[in-house]
């Protein structure tokens, strides 16, 4: 018997075998180089990331290896929180919800990593106060950007904790008054001494705003000296403002504050000590590895400029002329041969010299000469992981050599680097591995292979993912444009093929980030600079690991499912330990955020780390997997334990609701507000999702019939969707929606997308509420906000409106949503769960089969009135191809690999046939049989 993986497999292979007849132009291209990370363009296999930059005089490519973390194996449950679930439930019961946070803040939340002692480290650093004092010469401090939004590491010193003077001057007009003065010194994190000419005027310990009164006898007219020691102990470090930009950093007077003297600009800095001791952190953060730079001389008079991604082939590419000789860089990694490759041609011979050189980010690393090898050590700062990058290069003629840590190539025909990688992380729960080992695996496996073998057993190797589908919405007059001024125009332009290439995009991130045995596709993806990246860059589970995954079964993505699969196995094993602690219960829970190490407890703080159903949310994904595949090996051997496991915890935390006698979900919130609460109407949408999904699954394998029989007794008895006053589907037990909250999530909607129980077909009345909550939430939202409302509308078949959300999402990210230069998504900053979430709702449009129907063309925005898809999916085990044009189905083709009854809807029209495994089935635009 076949296991589920080879059906998987074979599934693809069909597909793959349908080849696609017309050609598609998938291409970013830009016509400079990239300066900002969101401008490089992302290469990945699933375990190796990089981000190529492209410049001609000095190529940087920034890479990753998914396994480098910060932290280690450690409990994450705090043993005996049990104890205090019975209060925490009464306060909640009783309306004391922050009485209910204070004992859940105290008793409840997960355990932290190991907390170094910072007394005398803050001594210490603080001892010395001749840079406050306003004489001192700071003429050969280097300078930093300052206010550095998001943090110093956002401008160039990413890693940078501990201790910091920061100094400026201003002059004060001679024409202002002797009066008190206000300087407001934004944002710092997390610890400041601020001086004003060597006298101290203020000193906090938080991240909010500092505003301090300056005493007019410390100023005078003329040059004023502002010093600020900074004391960062992890995550974003520095003066980094307020999210109101426009709000500087000044002085004013108190009588006129809006006479400010701006002081944003650089300033001059000295790092005094950059290790702090350790900082107890709830759960690991997601590193960057190391950084590949190509040096080349003389190259100012180059032109004819171009970079791309070759998103077919999964290959970057730099070109560019300079004096008479054409060159061209290729970029790519080979999942075969677990390599980086960089290759370097010529249009002349012997026109290839360069150097080469690592480091990184991380302050713990080293380069050495292995043999013909560069090799780059590097060690994170807080945790047990370390790791190994060898580089190689293959050169034709020329010279090659390695002097003072560089490769040196002169005068080659052309040239290949080879760049791998490894760790010593071999599970979440082991760190025994050799990270030499992968490093020298990947060379062996590239010895008497030309680059032109390796890359076409790359291309071979990721298009049977990606040749599993296309989407042809016609051609475009803005094709011709550089990929960053056609997102500059697109939201005003008629641009359908960019639709198209954006949906691709965003499968090749998928297959780019997740291949089968790596781990999943983490916020952003396999991509990370920072070592303090955004929200750790880890699992965030109340929606951004889950939308990441939302197009893999949808636009054909089978395979790169099963990395996903693998981690709600590991996370079904240390959620055990999480249910048994903190609520006594069996079976297994995860909470809004996991990481490597699979941690599944309460963290960051009780008014929203405490919310139970990301484990449940999961299970979906493993349901979903059969509901396209008919798979009942999948669905008996991985899906059904795991979803059993699962009900039987909130089979055992379910309570009654003392004022409605409904079963609901507490202590609990609605991601992310509204802080602690009992019974968000989210939780008890999952929860009957992952019932009634339990149900069927033991249905259909035959199995457990008690247990279906408590859980059919306990869905009826769980609190139901719920109209409120100003008619809107009431996010919480209680009626206090307001109209006005314009919140990011739109939890309370979860039943519409991506579950099923709120539709047009069998509830139009919640149906119609959950779309005057979307219309009271608005349409501007965060990135991956508008990913999820481009879902929620292509389900209300509202199709222009979901296209108006598009243009949202595909708008120039300028301080707010919408997409970078190299079409990531902006939350801001970079989260790349609007890229799949925009995607997945793209295919919405197209195609949905949530119900008992599988409905052609439900939301066609009159903006992509003509086009074709070809293999995309259905619920039921049925891959599609049709044609429309001007708005109207023009042919269908359906393939039965499961042989199930298939129920077509169309224009009002509904067909229902019995169908053979593997049988292909054609239809008029009428839906007629042909």
């Amino acid at each position: 018997m076949m296991t589920y993986k080879k059906i998987i497999l074979a599934f693809a292979l069909l597909l793959t075998c349908n080849a696609f007849s017309f050609a598609q132009d998938l291409k970013l291209w830009y016509n400079k180089p990239a300066v900002k990370w969101t401008e490089a363009l992302p290469i990945g296999n699933g375990r190796l990331g990089a981000m190529v930059f492209g410049a001609i005089d000095n190529d940087h490519l920034q890479f990753n290896e998914e396994t480098l973390w910060t932290g280690e194996p450690r409990a994450y449950s705090r043993p005996g929180a049990y104890k205090y679930l019975d209060s925490i439930r009464q306060l909640l019961f009783a309306g004391k919800q922050k009485e209910a946070e204070a004992l859940a803040e105290k008793e409840f939340m997960g355990l932290k990593s190991f907390e170094g002692e910072r007394s005398g480290w803050i001594t210490k650093a603080t001892v010395d106060k001749k840079y406050a004092a306003a004489n001192f010469d700071d003429s050969k401090w280097p300078t930093m950007t300052v206010p550095s939004w998001e943090g110093w590491e956002q401008v160039g010193h990413g890693g940078l904790d501990g201790a910091v003077w920061l100094r400026t001057s201003f002059v004060l007009p001679d024409d202002w008054k002797e009066e008190d003065m206000i300087a407001d010194f934004n944002r710092i994190r997390d610890w400041d001494y601020s001086y004003v000419n060597g006298v101290l005027v203020g000193s906090q310990q938080n991240t909010e705003g500092r505003k301090y009164t300056v005493a007019k006898n410390l100023l005078h007219k003329g040059k004023n000296t502002i010093a600020i020691l900074v004391l960062n102990f992890s995550d974003k470090g520095g003066v980094y403002g307020y999210k109101d930009t426009s709000i500087h950093i000044g002085i004013a007077p108190v009588s006129n504050p809006n006479a400010k003297i701006s002081l944003n600009g650089d300033w001059k800095y000295f790092v005094v000590d950059d290790n702090p001791p350790p900082v107890g952190a709830y759960q690991a953060a997601y590193q960057p590895f190391g950084d590949l730079h190509l040096k080349f001389a003389n190259t100012t008079a180059a032109t004819n400029y171009k970079r791309e991604l070759d998103i077919t082939n999964a290959v970057a590419a730099t070109t560019y002329s300079l004096n008479g000789v054409n060159y061209r860089r290729e970029y790519l990694v080979s999942q075969p041969n677990q390599v980086i490759a960089v290759h370097l041609t010529a249009s002349q011979k012997q026109s290839v010299s360069f150097e080469a050189e690592l480091s990184s980010a991380h302050k713990n690393y080293t380069v050495t000469k292995v043999g013909n090898d560069l090799v780059l050590s590097v060690k994170v700062r807080t945790g047990a992981l370390r790791g190994e990058s060898y580089l190689r290069v293959v050169a034709k003629s020329g010279t090659v050599k390695i002097d003072n840590g560089k490769l040196i190539i002169s005068n080659a025909d052309e040239a290949t680097l080879y760049l791998t990688a490894g760790t010593n992380y071999k599970n979440y729960k082991d760190i025994t591995a050799d990270p030499k080992q992968p490093c020298i695996t990947a060379l062996a496996s590239i010895a008497g292979k030309t680059y032109l073998q390796i890359k076409a057993a790359h291309i071979k190797e990721y298009q049977q993912y990606f040749n599993t589908f296309s989407l042809n919405l016609g051609k475009s007059a803005n094709e011709s444009l550089p990929t960053d001024e056609r997102i500059e125009q697109f939201a005003t332009a008629n641009d359908p093929s960019f639709v198209a290439l954006y949906l691709q995009y965003g499968r090749y991130l998928l297959i780019a980030s997740s291949r089968p045995g790596t781990r999943p596709a983490n916020l952003q993806g396999i991509w990370n600079d920072l070592v303090n990246p955004p929200w750790g860059s880890k699992y965030t589970t109340n929606i951004n690991a889950e939308m990441n995954y939302w197009p893999a079964e949808l636009l054909n993505l089978l395979p790169l499912h099963q990395p996903l699969f693998d981690m709600i196995s590991e996370l079904a094993i240390t959620g055990k330990q999480t249910a048994k602690d903190h609520y006594n219960a069996p079976g297994w829970v995860l909470h809004h955020n996991t990481d490597v190490w699979r941690g599944t407890a309460p963290i960051n703080a009780a008014n929203h780390g405490i919310w139970v159903t990301g484990g449940a949310w999961l299970c979906q994904h493993l349901w979903e997997r059969y509901q396209f595949t008919q798979d009942k090996n999948f669905l008996k051997n991985k899906a059904y334990p795991i979803m059993k496991d699962a009900a039987l915890f909130f089979n055992a935390f379910l309570i009654k609701d003392p004022k409605t006698g409904y079963l609901i979900s507490t202590p609990s919130n609605s991601p992310e507000q509204g802080g602690l609460v009992a019974g968000p109407t989210m939780d008890h949408q999952i929860i009957r999702d992952l019932f009634k999904n339990v149900i069927a699954a033991s249905e259909v394998l035959n199995v457990d019939a008690e247990l279906r029989t408590i859980l059919k007794e306990k869905y009826k008895q769980i609190a139901p969707n719920t109209i409120g006053k100003h008619g809107q589907l009431q996010e919480w037990m209680e009626d206090v929606d307001n109209p006005n909250n314009k919140h990011r999530h739109v939890s309370h909607l979860w039943g519409l997308y991506p579950g099923n129980e709120i539709n047009w077909d069998e509830t139009p009345e919640i149906t119609k509420a959950a779309k005057q909550s979307l219309i009271f939430r608005g349409d501007e939202a965060t990135g991956w906000s508008l990913g999820w409302k481009i879902n929620f509308w292509a389900r209300f078949k509202d199709g222009d409106h979901a296209f108006h959300m598009i243009k949202m999402l595909m708008s120039p990210a300028k301080n707010g949503a919408g997409s970078y230069p190299n079409l990531f998504d902006a939350h801001p900053p970079f989260q790349i769960d609007g890229n799949f979430g925009g995607a997945a709702g793209i295919g919405e449009m197209l195609i949905q089969s949530h119900t008992k129907y599988i409905d052609i063309l439900p939301a066609l925005p009159s903006a992509l009135a003509s086009g074709e898809v070809k293999g995309i999916c259905a619920r039921g085990g049925f891959v599609v191809d049709m044609q429309w044009s001007e708005g109207k189905l023009m042919k269908l083709k359906v393939r039965s690999i499961a042989g199930t009854e298939l129920r077509l809807r169309y224009n009002g029209k509904i067909v229902t046939i019995k169908t053979i495994k593997n049988g292909e089935y054609q239809f008029d635009g009428q839906l007629r049989s042909l």
